[in-house]
């Protein structure tokens, strides 16, 4: 693996008319850059897989958010942990041949949609939100949603939930965005934006709580044509330490021989790249043990308080991802080889694996 990956400054095309990736777009940048509009056709169905996922994490809650268009079928889903009580709320909607489902081509580009019998999600980036959407109607903007500037309006109904938050950037914040290739027809554009400050409200089974202080959230916004069967651990933390906002952004496996990593450091909204391969332990017998990730500039523990998994089988489609919620502590290296304490950041470690 190489010490420094290349950081790309200028915008870029992911892919070109051929499927094939574009050997200028190999790098990670700082801001979203790439052009990630994917072929279509019937010579490149079924590679395809674009999502938006959003993790919540509040004092109270921990919330998981899903539009995905796999091409086989979209998978949606909208998970609530409630932390003072281990109770869970699982909604999902899953439609063949990605039906009933938006997402724009590049990351902030349009609106991302999706719709079941009982369930809608709605997500909007840029300025200022829409209220006219039908799927998910009534909801005001939360008080005090800025107009200008960047940010994202995350919204969700189902029989038992109800979530409209805004996760807010302020000018010149930094995201790690990074493309992962798996070879000339594979790829994965990933953006990791991690320790956002949110607020708004969440109600669950008729208790509504203003969302603010001590909440965060964490985006995985995915586009790529990806080989049948992969397996990958991500991990993400988001909190205040000494005073900073600080997030933590890793990933391991699925990015071992091709040159990129996903791992990061975020200092009040800067990003520091990690671009070495680092290596996890955890116990896959109890996953209630804490799990241990390492390398030259990282060193953390995370303990969990909650283990989740999430099966899916649908003969081509299949999934099985084991998200563990809890707490990190340990340090990481920025750029200039400083060690800062990441001690109290809260989210996950996972292991998913996908055939798909």
């Amino acid at each position: 693996m190489p010490d420094v990956e290349r950081e790309i400054t200028t915008p870029v095309r992911l892919v070109g008319p051929d499927g094939r990736l574009e050997p200028a777009a190999h790098g990670w940048s700082r801001t979203p850059l790439h052009d990630t509009t994917l072929p279509r056709g019937p010579r490149f169905w079924g590679r395809n897989k674009r999502w938006e996922y959003w993790g919540l994490v509040t004092p109270t809650h921990v919330v998981g958010l899903t539009v995905s268009n796999l091409d086989y079928a979209a998978v949606h889903q909208l998970y609530v942990l409630d932390r003072r009580t281990g109770g869970e709320v699982d909604a999902s909607a899953i439609h063949a041949l990605g039906r009933g489902t938006t997402l724009p081509e590049s990351l902030a580009q349009g609106p991302s949609r999706a719709a079941g019998r009982g369930f809608a999600l709605a997500i909007d980036d840029g300025p200022s939100a829409p209220d006219d959407d039908v799927t998910v109607s009534g909801l005001a903007v939360p008080p005090g949603a800025p107009r200008p500037g960047r940010s994202t309006r995350l919204r969700a109904r189902t029989a038992r939930v109800e979530l409209d938050v805004v996760a807010v950037r302020e000018p010149g914040w930094e995201t790690m965005c990074v493309v992962v290739p798996f070879g000339p027809g594979r790829y994965q554009y990933t953006v990791k934006d991690v320790a956002i400050p949110l607020r708004g409200s969440l109600t669950v089974d008729g208790e509504r709580l203003d969302v603010g202080d001590g909440a965060w959230a964490v985006l995985d916004h995915g586009r790529g044509r990806w080989p049948y069967s992969r397996t990958w651990n991500w991990a993400a933390g988001s909190g205040v330490v000494d005073g900073v906002r600080t997030g933590l952004q890793l990933g391991g496996r699925w990015t071992v021989g091709t040159g990129s990593t996903e791992n990061a450091l975020v200092l009040d909204g800067v990003v520091h790249k990690i671009s070495e391969e680092v290596a996890w332990r955890y116990d896959t017998e109890d996953w209630l043990r804490p799990w241990r990730v390492r390398g030259e500039r990282v060193d953390v523990t995370f303990t969990p308080f909650h283990a989740r998994r999430a099966v899916t089988n649908l003969g081509v489609l299949a999934g099985d991802t084991t998200q563990c919620f809890g707490r990190w502590a340990g340090w990481m290296a920025t750029d200039a080889g400083e060690r800062v304490r990441v001690d109290g950041l809260v989210g996950w470690a996972e292991q998913a694996m996908n055939r798909w």
